[in-house]
C-alpha cells in the first residue's frame, strides 16, 4: 500500500502520464479532411476535382461576355444590377426593394430602382452567412448560420435599418463544417421554412441536420417538416396545391453519373427522403445503405442530373411570360465540380403535362464556356425571383450580378 503522504504525488504523476499519452495520440492522428473531401475512395484521393471559388468582390458586367447568354425566342436577358458581391438569395419588398443575401460575405444588400437606374445599398453588415432572405408584411427575415432574425419596417429606413429581433437561435450548436448556409421561405401557413444541411458530404446527421424545418415567427416554436434532405438551398410552394417543393444536392464521390441531384415534393409532414442511406431514390449508399432498402424512403419527383447543384427555385406566377409558363418551376443550376465533364450553369424550366408528369429543358444558358476547363464557366446562377411585372431576376454569385429576363412579342 502507498503511504498516505505520497498518494497526491502518485495521482499527479498518473495524470501527467495520461496527458502525455493523449497528446502523443493526438499528434499522430491525421487531420480531418475538408468537408468536400469526405467520402472519397483511396483511388480518388489524387483526384484533381475541387470546388470553385467565387470572386469575393464581384466583377463589372462590362468585363464579362454577357452577350453569350441565351433565352428562348421572344425572351430577352439583360443585366439588371451589378456590384452586389456574392449575390445569392433574393426577396422582394412591398415598395419594390430587392433584398439580397449571400453565403460568403457578412452583408445583406438592398437594391432600389430610381427611375430605371438601380442603386445598391449595403443594408446590414457583420452577419454570419446571411444566405436566406424573406420579406413579408413589412418585415425582412434573415437566416444566418445559427439563427433567424427579423427587421420590422426596414423598407422605410434603408439608410438606418432597425435593430434585429431574434426569431430563433442556436440552430448550429456544433458549428458543423458542412452545409450550414440556409434558404428561407414564408409558407402559406405563415411559418418560416428553412433547411439545415448535412454537416459533411456523407455522414450520419443529428435529428436536426439534413432536414427542412419550420418555425412560427411569433412563437418561436420549431418543427421538423422533412428528413433525409442532404442539402436543399431552394424551395417554394405550389400556387394551387400549396405543397412544398424543394431541390436537393446528391452526395459527391460516387462517380461522374451518380447520384443525381433531385426535385422533390412534400406530401405529408415527417417524410424521409433517404440521406444518408439512399440517394436519388434508387441507389443505396456503399457505407450507410448496408442492410437498408430505398423503398423505405420517399423517391424524388424528378432526377435533375448528376452534380449540377440546383440552388434557388420558384414557381412562375407572373403574367408576362406566355400562358404555358404559368406554374412552371424555374431552377438555378449553379453547376458541377465533382464531375470530369462539367454540366449545369444555367436556369432550367420544369413544366408538367396533363397527367402532372414533370419534364425539364434549359431556359437561360451561356454561362458554361468549356465543360473540360478548370474553371469551366464565367458565371454561376443561384436564385430566381418573379417580379411584380412578371419578369424574372436571376442572381449570379460568381460575379455579383443580377440579370433580368423579360418577354415581349
Amino acid at each position: 500500500m502507498v503511504p498516505a503522504p505520497f498518494r497526491p504525488f502518485i495521482s499527479l504523476a498518473s495524470a501527467l502520464v495520461c496527458a502525455l499519452i493523449a497528446n502523443a495520440a493526438q499528434a499522430q492522428a491525421p487531420a480531418a479532411p475538408p468537408s468536400w473531401q469526405q467520402g472519397r475512395s483511396g483511388e480518388q484521393e489524387k483526384s484533381s476535382l475541387h470546388p470553385f471559388a467565387i470572386n469575393p468582390t464581384g466583377k463589372s458586367a462590362k468585363e464579362l461576355p454577357v452577350d453569350k447568354l441565351k433565352v428562348p425566342a421572344g425572351f430577352k436577358v439583360e443585366v439588371w444590377a451589378d456590384g452586389v458581391p456574392a449575390a445569392r438569395s433574393m426577396a422582394l419588398g412591398d415598395k419594390g426593394t430587392v433584398f439580397v443575401g449571400n453565403r460568403q460575405a457578412p452583408n445583406v444588400y438592398a437594391i432600389v430602382d430610381r427611375g430605371g437606374k438601380r442603386q445598391v445599398k449595403t443594408l446590414l453588415t457583420g452577419l454570419d452567412a446571411p444566405n436566406g432572405v424573406v420579406f413579408s408584411k413589412g418585415t425582412l427575415y434573415i437566416a444566418e448560420r445559427n439563427r433567424i432574425t427579423r427587421y420590422d419596417g426596414v423598407e422605410n429606413s434603408l439608410d438606418n435599418p432597425p435593430a434585429a429581433k431574434v426569431v430563433i437561435d442556436n440552430l448550429d450548436p456544433n458549428k458543423a463544417a458542412g452545409h450550414f448556409w440556409k434558404f428561407l421561405a414564408m409558407g402559406p401557413d405563415g411559418k418560416l421554412y428553412f433547411n439545415i444541411g448535412a454537416p459533411g458530404n456523407i455522414v450520419m446527421p443529428t435529428y436536426r441536420e439534413a432536414s427542412i424545418m419550420r418555425v412560427d415567427p411569433g412563437k418561436g416554436v420549431l418543427e421538423n417538416v422533412a428528413y433525409g434532405v442532404r442539402n436543399s438551398v431552394g424551395f417554394d410552394f405550389h400556387p394551387q396545391t400549396k405543397q412544398l417543393w424543394f431541390t436537393n444536392h446528391g452526395r459527391d464521390w460516387l462517380g461522374d453519373e451518380s447520384p443525381n441531384d433531385t426535385l422533390h415534393v412534400v406530401t405529408r409532414k415527417g417524410q424521409h427522403f433517404g440521406y444518408p442511406f439512399c440517394h436519388q431514390g434508387d441507389t443505396l449508399d456503399p457505407e450507410f445503405g448496408k442492410n437498408r432498402s430505398c423503398s423505405e424512403f420517399s423517391p424524388p419527383t424528378l432526377k435533375l442530373g448528376a452534380h449540377i447543384a440546383p440552388i434557388g427555385m420558384r414557381f412562375y406566377t407572373g403574367k408576362m411570360f406566355p400562358a404555358e409558363y404559368q406554374n412552371n418551376i424555374f431552377i438555378a443550376f449553379r453547376g458541377s465540380w465533382n464531375r470530369t465533364i462539367k454540366q449545369g450553369y444555367n436556369v432550367t424550366r420544369v413544366s408538367f403535362d396533363a397527367d402532372g408528369k414533370p419534364k425539364m429543358e434549359p431556359f437561360l444558358t451561356g454561362f458554361l464556356m468549356d465543360e473540360k476547363a478548370d474553371p469551366p464557366m464565367w458565371g454561376r446562377p443561384n436564385d430566381v425571383m418573379v417580379m411584380r411585372d412578371g419578369s424574372m431576376l436571376v442572381s449570379d454569385d460568381q460575379n455579383g450580378i443580377i440579370y433580368r429576363v423579360s418577354y415581349g412579342k
